[in-house]
């Protein structure tokens, strides 16, 4: 049995919604079905969510709705239509714009999301009236029904444990359930939607609690590559990969999805195989916990990611401090601050923070009470960083993983701001300076993909 999520490209028109019904039909064991809002059709044509925002702002401020809502509903009637689906699509779906518009309370904590979820939710009940239009045994289900409880975080939920053995209940369902993805409900009944990658957590969540033997997450790619497509042309397919490699890539820049998307169905240790849907024969990337018997190479992938910062913290005798690091760590807590590495030599510290958590007052603050209650010899912030990650399960077995990179690194002069490497030498993360990230991830690719 399987759990297979479409994102938004796949359903985006009527053409790419006809290749969703063939995929699922074509295996009887795909009976779950998540479905996110429709995306782009062009690269100038606008995401369903994007205009969402625009209606809940336009009702926000007052403004004029009714084209917005004629726009929005027409993505939905231009599908219905070429599939033969009942004109009361487009009566019911402005209506129930139209009830959120009507009840709409600016004090409400969780009033955009409802706005955000109708994409999904509309969208769900419109794949699912074109199953039954085709003959399949298919029915929408909304995730209240299904069993998705969620924490009381607006735009920001989290699944509830108690979730998994409510969805279980639907195992055996004898229709493939359309199920629309980003959102759950709170304890309390309100509609609450996930976080960036709403749907892939959607999908996840599904998997794990249905205890499926795959999770297909479908899109506009064939697969993970190696490496960015926009720094590497052709970049090799990762075909296998494990759980930790994908979250290592994911949090280091890859973009496929949301690097905690995919944590239930990890958790639940369900492989899960990235596809696409215009391109349905092409193996994927399989990713499971481990692999025995498939040829893997040492490093799977490169990523890099930008809007990063250093701060360098220089004391002399600073390893025989007694409780210095805590200290530090307890400045950056207290200024609600997360911290991404922390490398150390004998008398100095560096650690590498995200640029986007900090305003001029919070740096200037976190500067001043650095100095004050460390008294360092020196300190620096470098803004204008990037880190790029060398990934791979085999590394650990791969004698001179690190001197083939720094040395690849040192070719093309690109310059170490630091070098951390986690003691299950799974990963090498290296910060650098963001005009030179292009060149760095290209030089490890062609070391160790060439």
């Amino acid at each position: 049995m399987k759990v297979i999520k479409f994102g938004g490209s796949s359903v985006a028109s009527a053409e790419q919604l006809k290749k969703v019904l063939q995929i699922v039909t074509d295996d009887s064991e795909r009976r779950f079905v998540v479905v996110s809002a429709p995306g782009k059709r062009t690269n100038k044509d606008k995401k369903v969510t994007d205009l969402l925002i625009q209606f809940y702002n336009a009702v926000l401020y007052k403004h004029e709705t009714e084209t917005l809502i004629r726009e929005i509903v027409a993505r939905y009637t231009e599908i219905a239509t070429e599939f033969h689906v009942d004109d009361d699509i487009e009566k019911k779906f402005t209506a129930e714009l139209q009830h959120l518009q009507e009840n709409f309370d600016e004090t409400d904590p969780y009033a955009l999301d409802s706005f955000l979820a109708s994409g999904e939710n509309l969208n769900a009940q419109l794949v699912a009236a074109c199953f039954q239009k085709g003959g399949t045994k298919a029915r929408y289900i909304n995730p209240k029904e299904l069993g998705i409880t969620v924490s009381n975080e607006p735009q920001n939920a989290r699944i509830l444990d108690e979730s998994y053995e409510k969805i279980y209940q639907w195992h055996d369902s004898s229709e493939i359930l359309i199920i629309p993805g980003f959102f759950g409900y709170t304890k309390d009944g309100h509609l609450c939607t996930f976080s960036r990658g709403g749907s892939d957590i959607t999908g996840s969540i599904v998997a794990a609690g249905l205890k499926v033997d795959l999770y297909e997450n479908f899109t506009d790619v064939d697969g993970i590559f190696a490496a960015s497509p926009k720094y590497i042309h052709d970049p090799e397919l990762i075909e296998y990969a494990t759980y930790r490699e994908i979250r290592e890539l994911t949090y280091a820049g890859f973009t496929v999805f949301h690097d905690e998307a995919l944590m239930p169905a990890f958790k639940a240790q369900i492989p899960v195989i990235i596809k696409n849907t215009n391109n349905p024969e092409c193996q994927g990337t399989l990713i499971k916990k481990s692999f025995e018997d498939e040829t893997r190479n040492e490093v799977v992938g490169v990523a890099s990611d930008g809007g990063f910062c250093g701060i360098t913290i220089g004391k002399y005798l600073l390893n025989r401090e007694v409780g210095i690091v805590r200290r530090i760590l307890q400045i950056i807590e207290d200024l609600n601050i997360g911290f991404e590495h922390m490398p150390s030599g004998i008398d100095d510290i560096s650690i590498i923070l995200r640029e986007r958590q900090l305003t001029r007052d919070i740096e200037a603050e976190l500067m001043k009470q650095i100095e004050e209650q460390i008294q360092p010899d020196q300190l620096s912030i470098e803004h204008g960083l990037s880190v790029v990650a060398l990934v791979g399960e085999g590394m650990r077995e791969r004698p001179g993983t690190t001197s083939d990179s720094t040395a690849a690194l040192a070719r093309k002069n690109v310059n170490l701001r630091m070098i951390s490497q986690g003691a299950d030498e799974r990963s090498i993360i290296f910060a650098i300076r963001s005009e030179q990230e292009r060149l760095a991830v290209r030089s490890l690719y062609y070391t160790f993909f060439d």
